[in-house]
């Protein structure tokens, strides 16, 4: 099948490609091994993801979590940053639908410049060419006159810090699985920010950060600084995707904490 020509739609495609194979994997290894289909998953979605780059964008340079870094990406005019699978864990635990794919093009003249998410056991995609309406508040638990803020956290490691800012500004902590299944939650408006400190790396966030920006949604590291792709350490700790009239408040909270340590 020949994929789309633009950038945009080929990250979709691509994503979505890889989602239909890891869950034709998922369906023929169960869950009776999950460490096996860990290893198949990430395996699986690698290989269908570089076989397709490498036919598709030959000039192009890739970061993979599951390869090995090659540092000619550092010259490279073009670089495509893909997760395979992003939620791992979750992908091998029965019933759990909190888990992505994730491929990203960044480019030297414009930073991340395409990107797409592919939630498979969601059905549901999302991509810079075709990016969603900036997500509405949906229904919230309103106190004090205010909608409650609602902030997407790791459900195996969330922050201490994150629990403070929540309780400090009236707010509720909603346990999620992968990183793309959190940013893709506030990019749908299920919740209004994602803010994560404690280690992650540039293919944890580069797509799905793609897509939020895409969308209109405020994008930035917890000190506010910019969020920046395709570096000689690709280890990126820590960020905040929320909706835009939030930032202000939640950078502050963040800088407050800070000072307290």
């Amino acid at each position: 099948m020949t994929p789309p020509v633009g950038d945009g739609a080929f990250a979709r495609w691509l994503a979505a490609r890889a989602g239909d194979e890891l869950l034709a994997l998922r369906a023929e290894f169960g869950h009776d091994d999950p460490a096996r289909l860990r290893d198949a998953g990430d395996k699986r979605a690698h290989d269908v993801l570089v076989s397709a780059l490498s036919q598709w964008r030959a000039g192009d340079a890739v970061l993979s979590e599951e390869g090995v870094d090659d540092p000619r990406r550092l010259t490279a005019e073009r670089v495509w940053i893909v997760d395979p699978l992003d939620g791992t864990r979750e992908f091998s635990e029965p019933g759990r639908v909190d888990w992505a794919v994730h491929v990203a093009l960044w480019s030297r003249n414009v930073g991340l410049q395409a990107g797409a998410v592919a939630l498979p056991a969601q059905h549901r995609l999302f991509s810079t060419d075709h990016p969603p309406a900036y997500p509405p508040l949906a229904d919230p638990v309103v106190e004090g006159g205010r909608p409650r803020l609602r902030i997407a956290v790791s459900r195996t490691r969330p922050p201490a810090f994150v629990a403070a800012i929540a309780e400090e500004l009236g707010g509720e902590l909603v346990p999620l699985g992968s990183a793309g299944a959190k940013i893709a939650a506030v990019i749908a408006g299920e919740v209004d920010a994602y803010l994560h400190a404690g280690g992650q790396y540039e293919w944890d966030s580069a797509a799905p950060v793609a897509v939020a920006r895409a969308t209109g949604l405020h994008t930035s590291r917890i000190d506010g600084s910019t969020l920046e792709y395709n570096q000689p350490d690709p280890r990126l700790p820590d960020l905040l995707v929320c909706r835009r009239d939030l930032a202000g408040e939640l950078l502050a909270a963040v800088a407050r904490r800070a000072e307290e340590t």
